[in-house]
């Protein structure tokens, strides 16, 4: 069975070996601290400090093992190999829903960087998946959960 790939600029899989950098070298000495000291207190079944810290460890353990994931099947999108004014990842494309004067602007990124309070979108969010391959003048009809909606791509950029 063939392993999910996650697609991303170079950019985005330099964060997250940043960020499992941070969680191995910082953050899992310092749960692994935490649950000595609260050894120290002596009894286990009842050691609240000692169950918070071991809940931690699992938690960054997760962590650690979800991003080894991700940057081992990393497959890293070169925006520049597509037309400049074609969405795809590692472009920023500004869209205006037809018929309003509603402009959004979103960076389209592989699933790993997704991060909407920055405007950074998957490239498997309904959104996304409707942009990409499109190019600046087309319109595009966005099917979310919540509404159907059409808009039109305004510019479409490399992300920054």
């Amino acid at each position: 069975m063939a392993e999910k790939t996650y697609p991303m600029t170079e950019i985005e899989k330099e964060q997250l070996e940043k960020e499992l950098e941070e969680l191995k070298l910082v953050r899992r000495p310092e749960v692994v601290e935490r649950i000595k000291i609260a050894r120290s207190y002596g009894d286990l079944s009842e050691n609240s400090e000692y169950d918070a810290a071991k809940d931690e460890q699992a938690f960054v353990e997760g962590q650690i093992s979800t991003l080894e994931t991700k940057i081992r099947f990393a497959e890293i999108i070169n925006s520049d190999a597509v037309a400049k004014d074609e969405v795809a990842i590692g472009k920023t494309v500004v869209v205006q829903e037809v018929g309003t004067n509603d402009k959004d602007t979103y960076h389209i990124v592989g699933s790993a960087g997704a991060d909407i309070f920055s405007g950074k979108i998957s490239n498997e969010s309904p959104i996304a998946q409707a942009l990409i391959g499109k190019k600046k003048g087309d319109k595009a009809l966005i099917v979310s959960p919540a509404t159907t909606y059409e808009v039109e791509i305004v510019s479409v950029e490399k992300t920054k």
